[in-house]
């Protein structure tokens, strides 16, 4: 992917890992879209950044995703990449009588359903190009979970596989898929990760994305700082310390 030049369509993009993706691609030369749910973020966000676009989006609802990518083609038709970053982190407690579904059914339309829908909904316009780019934006716990929230570890190791499958199938196509795989970053996507000491600056990890972005340091399509890597390996080095360390032991 370049780091330029591009039409660039982030979802979430009104807050937390969104937004700094979004401003820091903005003043790298792109012209880019932010969507989310709600209006004011997204309002503020283009405010403090001229020439940035927005529009409301519900990334849980399959109707208003296939007429937002009908829309988006329409009113941007240079545009060749795809950020599938909205996304919600809620905890739950598999022992409670009786347990609440409702947040396993949001987390997974928006998890993983929303980048699915929107992806092969725009994946025509985007194999039209002559050269694009699909980000999914997966996790660290999705090689390894954090217990306190377990279906969103299920969505993020579901949208890597996934991941992988499409890169697998576009390899002949003009699309190129890289997966972005934060750790535990400095945001409110969670209650206390802003706060949380172990959490990774929101302004460190962006940069550290652009600069493997810029070099084209992205193994496997996959893009990983340095402090997701311990997340990201932990299978082959020492996945029960690596566990125990984010759950405590028994």
């Amino acid at each position: 992917m370049n780091i330029t030049g591009n039409t660039i369509l982030i979802t979430g993009g009104g807050t937390g890992i969104g937004r700094a993706l979004a401003e820091a691609l903005h003043a790298r030369g792109n012209q880019v879209i932010i969507t989310g749910r709600r209006e004011a973020p997204l309002i503020e966000a283009a405010a403090a950044n001229p020439g940035m676009a927005w529009a409301t989006l519900d990334i849980a609802d399959p109707a208003a995703i296939r007429a937002f990518a009908a829309q988006v083609v329409r009113d941007h038709p240079a545009l060749n990449v795809v950020v599938n970053n909205a996304g919600v982190m809620l905890a739950e407690d598999l022992k409670a009588e009786p347990f609440d579904l409702d947040t396993v059914e949001t987390t997974v339309a928006t998890n993983l359903l929303g980048p699915i829908r929107l992806t092969t909904a725009l994946l025509p316009h985007l194999r039209a190009q002559k050269a694009s780019t699909v980000v999914t934006v997966s996790s660290g716990l999705a090689f390894i979970p954090l217990a306190a929230t377990p279906t969103y570890n299920a969505t993020k190791a579901a949208i890597h596989s996934w991941s992988q499958s499409l890169r697998h199938q576009l390899a002949d196509t003009s699309v190129e898929v890289l997966e972005l795989a934060p750790p535990a970053v400095a945001t409110d996507l969670m209650p206390g990760h802003a706060e949380n000491p172990n959490s990774m600056p929101l302004a460190d990890y962006t940069a550290e994305v652009v600069s493997l972005i810029e070099r084209g340091d992205t193994p496997r399509g996959e893009i990983l700082v340095e402090r997701v890597k311990p997340l990201r390996f932990a299978e082959r080095n020492d996945y029960q310390a690596v566990f125990e360390r984010l759950n405590g032991a028994h």
